[in-house]
């Protein structure tokens, strides 16, 4: 009986011996995946309102109407570092009110503020409102400012404004 017993020991230690000898002798494979983004250049350019309109006061008092509201601007572009980036706003032609009466588009102007807009008077041609180098959201104000004369024939006049936001 005795010698029974040795020999399951024996057998035991065998086996927990071999299972060691497996673990060490694993292999390892190793892989690698190439991560590939594509990022595109693009332009976001948000106004914040639709509609400006200048209220009628008398011209030897209100020589320059103000808008009634400031419009709020955020111009955003994905592009390289050293790119030139603008905004442009373009009148569609003078102000004009039915029978024919307009006013000249050169009467308005505007003023801004934040970094890299820029104060002007509007054309039937692209005009600065901004400019800046690279990437990033640009975010100013623009009030409009309208001469106000005693020539301008009574009636209510428009035009249209259209921006333009330009990264490469």
């Amino acid at each position: 009986m005795t010698k029974r017993i040795k020999h399951g020991v024996v057998a035991a230690a065998a086996f927990v011996l071999m299972g060691a000898a497996d673990a060490a002798a694993q292999n390892v494979a190793n892989a690698n995946v190439t991560a590939t983004v594509t990022v595109a250049g693009r332009a976001r350019l948000d106004v914040s309102a639709t509609d400006i309109a200048f209220l009628d006061a008398d011209p030897t008092t209100v020589p320059s109407i103000q808008a009634d509201v400031t419009l709020n601007i955020q111009a955003q572009v994905r592009t390289t570092a050293g790119s030139a980036v603008t905004l442009t706003v373009q009148a569609g032609g003078d102000f004009t009110a039915g029978g024919g009466a307009n006013i000249g588009i050169g009467n308005l102007t505007w003023t801004t503020t934040g970094a890299g807009y820029a104060a002007g008077t509007a054309a039937t041609t692209a005009v600065s409102v901004g400019s800046w180098t690279g990437p990033g959201a640009r975010n100013g104000s623009q009030t409009y400012f309208l001469a106000n004369s005693w020539d301008y024939a009574p009636g209510t006049y428009t035009t249209t404004l259209s921006y333009t936001l330009t990264a490469p």
